[in-house]
């Protein structure tokens, strides 16, 4: 049911379609795109009757044969469809739903700058945190490092760093490392 569907629903009729733009035939034009139209609002009521009709005897069957009339060149089903029903409610009610689609339109894209922004300050306040964290892991390893260690990198070791310098440390340390550092320099230099 699927493929006859797909095959005598869509295919079909857009060959015909393509030969219709081909030829640059206006009659044939008019008689597709009314059937496109027609089978638009088919679908979309599908969408809904598939869920509560489906347990209906002959249901899929059913849909095939409405597909089969709307495309029958005898019964003219899309045209008639179109031409008693659709035309003239669209008619009737085209500056209603144009009002809608531009408020639609409008409310979409208001919608896509609030939630980009959102995205972007959820974004930005990730790198936020991940730098910050990433901040405290080289500080909290350039802490490990005793003022005598940094002195000897520099290549000054005579130089002890003054008991009055202080360092901050974390709150696992109460002793600041300064006065550590500089009491063993004073140790380490008496040996």
């Amino acid at each position: 049911l699927f493929f006859s569907r797909l095959i005598f629903g869509t295919l079909y009729p857009a060959y015909y379609s393509y030969k219709a733009v081909k030829s640059k035939d206006i009659k044939e034009y008019v008689k597709w795109m009314m059937y496109w139209i027609i089978f638009a609002l088919f679908t979309t009521a599908e969408t809904f009757t598939d869920i509560f009709l489906c347990w209906f005897p002959f249901y899929y069957e059913l849909k095939i044969a409405f597909v089969a009339w709307l495309l029958s060149p005898y019964t003219k089903g899309s045209s008639l469809l179109y031409r008693k029903f659709v035309h003239p409610t669209l008619s009737s009610k085209e500056k209603e739903i144009d009002d809608c689609l531009v408020q639609a339109k409008d409310r979409s894209y208001d919608a896509l700058v609030h939630f980009g922004k959102r995205g972007l300050n959820v974004a930005a306040t990730a790198a936020v945190m991940a730098a910050s964290k990433g901040q405290g892991a080289l500080s909290e390893r350039l802490r490990s490092f005793s003022m005598q260690d940094l002195s000897t990198i520099r290549g000054d070791s005579s130089n002890t760093v003054p008991p009055s310098v202080t360092v901050r440390t974390s709150s696992k340390q109460s002793q600041p490392k300064t006065s550590r550092s500089a009491s063993e320099g004073t140790g380490s230099s008496g040996k």
